[in-house]
């Protein structure tokens, strides 16, 4: 920890330009629902390893292998190393939970009083663990103090290393949350406003810093109630890949999007043992987006090989009104002046 990151925040991390901004959004409708995703953070599968896979992964003494996945971002292959937390003689990879945990901090950190940026050096946010339960619950995803907990434990435990692309020079390596500060329980039930802190990935914070140059601006408003809907996790990164890329959404004109593709990015489907479960779940999950009103509607055909075997799926997307609707309201704001 340098010694910035060590140092008090002094009231200017609270108010300054970069957060305003960044806490700022352009919506139709109810701006509470609105939050931001970092264009190349959100692009690295962080947290594709089920705890199902986990348990089938370790050996006899609990121990995880340093997990290397490959990925595409932005037309540049990347590889993420992940190093698993170690909690109570047990190794953790960050899953679906400790996703949900990040997005419901960056949603909190969205609101005034609650996030915080100091330009460079590091950006967080500030929330009681009752503030975070509840969000979480709001958005259909309960939990425990002690999963919650755990979950924050796991992203301050865990690091991730990322490689590649022509723009970065040797390697990026850091926790999923650098700095955790907390609380003990008993000090919680005696004050429920007992404040924790939470430091982001340094990527988080340069991607607030961007806001100064328009042209490199690297978040996005999105519809974070609409996101946090889904039941699967799969669900959520097709739909934050729309966000992220499909901004150019037109009723007309759908999204091309390719099973090989979500397979290699995403990390996820090689969960499953077999090709065929998997495509089973990537075509469920492409579905839900349909279901939730993100797709109007899914052509989906299928690449065939030698003796009829399916070696592709591709999928036309055709947005919602309404989707069409979030995506330009994003643009507009990222073209502010």
């Amino acid at each position: 920890m340098n010694a910035a990151s060590d140092a008090p925040l002094s009231s200017l991390a609270f108010q300054n330009r970069q957060l305003s901004l960044f806490q700022s959004f352009f919506a139709n409708g109810d701006k509470d629902h609105m939050s931001n995703t970092i264009e190349f953070w959100d692009s690295v599968p962080r947290y594709s390893v089920s705890r199902q896979a986990m348990a089938r992964m370790r050996d006899a003494t609990g121990r995880l292998e340093i997990l290397n996945l490959m990925f595409h971002c932005g037309g540049s292959s990347f590889m993420a190393a992940i190093r698993p937390a170690r909690i109570d003689k047990v190794d953790y990879y960050p899953s679906a939970g400790e996703e949900l945990v990040e997005e419901a901090l960056r949603k909190i950190a969205a609101q005034q009083s609650n996030g915080f940026h100091e330009p460079v050096q590091r950006s967080g946010v500030v929330f009681t663990l009752y503030q975070l339960r509840e969000e979480l619950r709001r958005s259909g995803h309960a939990r425990s103090f002690e999963e919650i907990k755990q979950s924050l434990d796991i992203l301050n435990l865990a690091s991730i290393e990322i490689r590649g692309g022509e723009k970065m020079k040797g390697f990026e390596r850091s926790a999923y949350f650098p700095r955790l500060s907390a609380v003990s329980r008993s000090d919680y039930d005696q004050d429920h406003s007992a404040r924790w802190y939470v430091q982001f990935h340094q990527m988080v914070t340069e991607s607030i810093d961007n806001i100064n140059n328009i042209d490199k601006l690297s978040y996005r408003q999105f519809n974070y109630q609409q996101l946090m809907k889904h039941n699967t996790q799969l669900a959520r990164w097709i739909h934050r890949q729309l966000i992220l890329k499909y901004t150019f959404a037109c009723m007309t004109k759908p999204f091309d999007m390719r099973y090989s593709t979500i397979f290699r990015d995403s990390g996820m489907l090689s969960n499953y043992l077999r090709e065929r479960q998997a495509r089973d779940a990537c075509d469920f999950s492409v579905k839900e987006l349909e279901t939730q009103k993100i797709l109007a509607r899914i052509d989906r055909k299928e690449e065939l090989g030698a003796r009829g075997k399916v070696i592709d799926v591709v999928y036309a997307l055709y947005p919602t009104p309404i989707f069409v609707r979030e995506v330009k309201a994003a643009n507009a704001r990222k073209s502010r002046k």
